[in-house]
């Protein structure tokens, strides 16, 4: 009830901030990030966009990967529209596609450019079951092994720009609470989904895609920590945002209901503090492996901390992205 009630008035925690904190706000003792370039996952719309502007205000220039690149180049004109200076970069991805994040990563790499940041913010909810171009579930497809490789494949580049500058470098996935909704066995359930769509529950499917989100940066912090790789990997829940609400309204029950549910939301601006917080703020220098919502510390869910369940996701999402995705469903696989 305390936690509820501090989440509503928006009392500031540890870091000194709190759930209505906005992006620009947590950025304040970040001002100059002229040295700084960010790759951004969905940067076109929503909490992405956001953060894509937050960051160019402070100076950083930044790359925006994107399935709709005329979505993405809008958003690059309303921010240069605000901040002239700005460099920004819109190239094409899909991360629904493993093709497409090499294809990506190639064209990215040719032009010689550092990463300072990578922030896995992109994501998908599908209603329908679907399955990706590569023969797995199309929300864990997105949200999880797209992301996956994407972070495989930037990684020593990450590594050697954080070496060359002295910067540590900082991965951000950008999961959500509801990670926390999945319980069972996680690969067992991926192959359900994939192979047969009568097992399909859209909330269930991308709570495990985001729960993936939360053991990818549980085990690429430890193996960070192993190499002595000066990049740190965090995790976050932005909250949920305000959204129009389209539904009827008709008496003093619904009404009542529609103003306590808004109290709970956060507008983009604050939707996207917490990611900005540990991509840019000094105080987390060195700090990895966390999660973190409304821009402090907390707890995953219990699963979300298993690093055996970490490991083994990993070791999973390896065999996905190798180019036989569905080898993992094998029965004679002993991860499966």
């Amino acid at each position: 009830m305390l936690e509820t009630v501090k989440y509503l008035i928006g009392a500031a925690g540890p870091s000194g901030y709190g759930s209505k904190s906005t992006a620009e706000e947590v950025t304040e003792s970040c001002l100059d990030l002229r040295s700084i370039t960010a790759i951004i996952t969905g940067g076109s719309s929503g909490i992405g966009a956001e953060t894509a502007r937050v960051l160019a205000m402070r100076g950083a220039r930044l790359v925006l990967p994107a399935r709709n690149i005329k979505a993405a180049e809008d958003t690059k004109a309303r921010i240069v529209a605000e901040f002239p200076e700005s460099e920004i970069l819109v190239m094409p991805l899909d991360l629904s596609s493993l093709s497409s994040v090499r294809n990506f990563v190639s064209e990215f790499e040719s032009l010689g450019l550092p990463v300072n940041l990578l922030i896995n913010n992109a994501g998908k909810f599908a209603h329908e079951h679907a399955i990706s171009e590569d023969g797995i579930e199309i929300s864990f497809a997105t949200n999880h092994l797209g992301h996956f490789l994407l972070t495989q494949l930037l990684l020593n580049r990450m590594i050697e720009t954080a070496r060359n500058t002295g910067i540590q470098g900082r991965i951000v996935n950008v999961s959500s609470g509801i990670h926390g909704w999945f319980s069972g066995d996680t690969i067992r359930y991926l192959g359900l989904i994939t192979r047969n769509k009568s097992h399909y529950d859209p909330t269930r499917a991308y709570a495990l895609s985001k729960l993936a989100n939360v053991l990818h940066a549980q085990e690429l912090a430890r193996r960070l920590k192993e190499m002595d790789a000066n990049v740190t990997v965090n995790c976050v829940h932005p909250g949920v945002v305000r959204t129009r609400l389209t539904r009827e309204r008709e008496g003093l029950a619904t009404d009542l209901a529609f103003f306590f549910a808004s109290k709970l939301l956060k507008t983009i601006p604050q939707a996207a503090a917490t990611t900005c917080y540990v991509a840019t703020h000094p105080r987390l220098l060195n700090v990895s492996g966390k999660f973190f919502s409304d821009c402090n510390e907390t707890s995953s869910a219990k699963l979300g901390s298993n690093l055996d369940e970490a490991a083994r996701l990993w070791s999973a999402s390896e065999i996905m992205v190798s180019g036989d995705p569905k080898a993992v469903f094998d029965p004679l696989n002993p991860l499966a």
